[in-house]
Formats: C-alpha cells, structure tokens, sequence
C-alpha cells in the first residue's frame, strides 16, 4: 500500500480537506480516490504506468483524482488550470497520455479531446464506483507522477518521479519542518507544480494535517481566513506576500493589530519558488512577527537545501542542505569552489527524479558522469548558508570580464524610493559581451541621473544598469517567477 493511503487510513475521522463544497475527512478522502481508481481500472487489474493527465479545480475533487490514479498504478499528469489550449495540448501529447480526466469548467477548453482515439476522454463526475473491488500492489520504484519545468530557458521538459522519490520528498519535509496532524495549512499555489502538490498538500496528508483550499486566490480572503485562528502553517511565494503587504497597509489600524496578532500565533511561514527580495522578508517580520523560512527546490529535485525550523534564519539566504541531501558547489570545470566563490549547485540523494520524459539526451545531459544534477543555479556559500546569485543562463550577466549577479542588483534597486520591483538582465553588447540593464515597476519614474549616482554609491560601475525601461509590471509565469527571456524582448 502507498504510504500516503496508508497515513490517511490512521485518521479516518480527522478533516482532511476543506474546499468551497465543505469538508471532508480522510475516510471520504480514501472512499472517494477507491472510486476513482475503480472507474479508470473498469475491469483491468492495473493501469501499469499508464499516463493520466487531469485538470481539475484545487479542492477534495483534486486530490480524490491525484490519489485514485496512483491507486490505479497510473501515473498522475496534473494540468495547469490557467494555462491556454496549446499549452495543455504539448503536455497531453508529450506525455502520450491514455486517458484525460477533465472536470467540467474545463470541458469546453478542451472540447477537441472528447474525439481523440489516442487519449480515452473522461468526465469527472462519471468517475465514481462503490464495487470496492481489490487495488493493485504499488511497488515504489514505480512511475508516480510527470510535472513540467517552467520552460523559462527552453522547451518545458516532463519530470518523472516515482512513489519512493515522492515519498523521500515528503518525509524529508515532513521531518525539517516538524509536520504533526495538528497542523492546519492554506492551499492556495498552483496544484501543476511542485511547491503546491509536495510542499503543501502531500507534506499535510502525510501527516494528518488539515488543508483548507482558497482558489482564486484573493489577499482580502486570505486574511480573513487569519483571522479565524485555525490555520497554523502558511506557505506563499514572494508575490503573494507582496500582494498581502499591499493589502496589509490598505486597513485601518485596528484591522492592522487584529491581523498581526492572528498571525504572530502560526508556527511556521514559509517562502520559495522565486528569490524573497530582503525587503519583502523585512517588511512581512514587521507585520506579521515572521522571519519567513526561505528554502531552495527544483521540479527535478524537490526540496534540497533550507533555512533551520528552529535557528538562524539568514535574509538572502537559501539555508543549508536537508538531511540525506548531498551538495557541492562546483567551477564550469565541475572542480569544488572555495567558500565564498561563486559555483553551480550540484545535488545528489533519494528525493532527485528518475528521468525527463522521453528525453533520454537531456537526461543524461542533467547528470555528471559521478551522478550529480546540474541544477544551473549559481550560489557562494558563507558560514555554511547558500546564497543565490542566480540561474547560469538567465541571471548571470557576463560583462567586460565580470560574472554578475543580476539579482543582487535587483535588491539594490528596490530599496530606492519609489521602485516597486526590478527585473535586471543581461543584453548582447558588442563591447562589453553582454549589457547591463534594467526594467523598473515604479509608482512614478524616478531622474535617471540621480538613480545612476545612487546605485554607484552602493556597488561597482561595472554593475550599474546602464539602459533602464519603465513597465507596469513584471512578466511572471504561474509560479511567480520573472520570465526573462520575456522580459529581453523588451529591449
């Protein structure tokens, strides 16, 4: 039996899930994903790895759907919500999955697969049996679930995990950030990716914990569900946090103390999937009596690397390894780097994927010849905490000689008067290789000259932006995380 099942059949009368059709305990949680694991078997014994993708709105119906396909022995595809057509097109396709699960806000987006002969159409509602016949055994090195990279440098690529991968994640999590079935947490990140589905819902059900799910997200509901006092575990990324900061200083000052007071109370706020600018993390303390907990993960790896439960927690900082996670920091020559010398993250254990999904070629190209995945992320390590500097291909800027760190300037720029957010990169330059530059989201467009005599006040010249546009907001993909490539189209 999955661990994950056989958690949940511990506390059968406990409340699992909550969601805007009521609440459901883990006994509803197990009837309900038996059935659907009934419906997608329809007289085989197993699904053997069969490819199921699914789009279905966050709640129990989510979960129901996750779990009743690893039941079955599929393997889970979950689905963007948010994402157009085409998008859920390549999944489908490049996953070839044999059967599509769609709930019915979606039916109509993806009309064109009621007819396909290569992918068995189902409907949601139909798929429900009470037969309780007997489930497959899952061994857990079997395939378990297929989520897609952000695509941000290229192609997004399908990353297979399996059961026994899954589960080193999850109880790797489980142990650093002391889950217990006390806690109650709020779901509301994307459930196509690895944060929403690992970090909060499986860690939860692993434990006997509570999940509340809130879609759309809204900041006012958010700090209403504060203030009913039953949450005790929040995680966002940092542009949630932004948009509740926002609505934070939009209330009176009674409402401000009701809310700080409700939420000095949680045990544990936590931050990832795109850099926490410093002055977020500071103004969130100020707030909400939180030091938020930054952590460092990829779809490929999980969770690696984090700042202590209990300890210091270091602004800037992604913290230190989790236990049975290997790390390394490494030159372009995959030779270790000096404390304090910038290097490409390099990670082994039991939580890394087993492979991308038909790609054997990229594969291979993920991994030293020793086993180490080359997560592309560059970072120094100080007294034993990691610092980002950024992602090789994307926030590394290398001009006249120098390898920088754009978002090291992006933490400058946001500390000047009036500058909401940055997005700093580099451009091809004939000159300098590439050029420094920048695109600010301020609340009204600061003098250029003054802001270039500030910023050389505060680091090299060699580092200041030398080209600066002025834009509404960032291009950010579902996760939050700045597209760049995007963002390079605009100079």
């Amino acid at each position: 039996m999955l661990q994950l099942v056989a958690n949940a059949s511990k506390f059968p009368s406990k409340t699992a899930v909550i969601d805007s059709e009521g609440n459901y305990t883990y006994q509803d949680l197990l009837e309900k994903s038996h059935g659907v694991s009934e419906a997608l078997l329809n007289d085989r014994s197993d699904l053997n790895e069969a490819r199921v993708a699914f789009i279905v709105s966050p709640g129990i119906d989510y979960v129901a759907t996750q779990w009743g396909i690893w039941r079955a022995g599929g393997i889970a595809v979950p689905l963007c919500i948010s994402y157009p057509f085409p998008s859920l097109k390549y999944v489908i396709e490049d996953t070839t999955a044999g059967y599509l699960i769609v709930g019915p806000e979606f039916e109509e987006l993806l009309l064109p697969y009621q007819e396909n002969t290569n992918t068995k159409y189902l409907r949601l509602e139909e798929l429900k049996s009470d037969s309780n016949i007997p489930l497959p055994e899952i061994n857990p090195s079997r395939g378990a679930m297929i989520l897609y990279t952000s695509g941000t440098t290229s192609l997004p690529k399908g990353v297979l995990t399996t059961h026994a991968i899954i589960e080193s994640q999850i109880s790797t999590l489980v142990k650093a950030w002391q889950w217990t079935s006390e806690d109650y947490i709020l779901e509301i990140l994307p459930l196509h990716h690895v944060h929403g589905i690992i970090n909060v819902l499986c860690c939860a059900l692993w434990s006997g914990a509570t999940v509340q799910f809130l879609n759309p997200f809204s900041a006012k509901e958010v700090f209403r569900i504060f203030k009913e006092g039953k949450l005790n575990v929040f995680m966002a990324v940092p542009t949630i946090y932004f948009k509740l900061i926002s609505e934070f200083e939009s209330l009176s000052i009674a409402e401000q103390k009701e809310l700080t007071a409700a939420m000095a109370k949680f045990r544990l706020m936590i931050s990832g999937s795109a850099a926490l600018p410093v002055s977020v993390m500071e103004k969130w303390k100020e707030i909400s009596d939180h030091y938020l907990l930054e952590r460092y993960g990829m779809t490929e790896i999980g969770m690696a690397i984090s700042n202590p439960y209990i300890g210091e927690r270091r602004a800037g900082h992604i913290g230190q390894p989790l236990p049975g996670v290997e790390f390394r920091l490494v030159d372009e020559n995959n030779q270790p780097v000096a404390d304090g010398e910038p290097g490409e993250i390099q990670v082994k254990g039991d939580s890394v994927f087993k492979e991308y999904w038909g790609k054997p070629e990229s594969t291979a190209k993920a991994f030293t010849d020793e086993g180490w995945f080359l997560t592309g992320d560059i970072a120094v390590n100080t007294d034993g905490y990691l610092r980002i500097l950024g992602r090789d291909s994307i926030d590394i800027i290398k001009s006249g000689g120098y390898k920088i760190s754009a978002l090291e300037i992006e933490e400058v720029l946001r500390t000047y008067p009036g500058i909401k957010d940055s997005g700093v990169l580099g451009i091809p330059n004939e000159e300098w290789g590439e050029l420094v530059v920048a695109a600010l989201v301020c609340e009204e467009n600061p003098n250029l000259e003054q802001l270039s005599q500030w910023m050389r006040e505060r680091m090299p010249a060699y580092k200041t932006p030398r080209k600066y546009i002025f834009i509404e907001d960032l291009p950010r993909n579902a996760m939050g995380k700045v597209t760049k490539n995007d963002l390079k189209k605009l100079f």
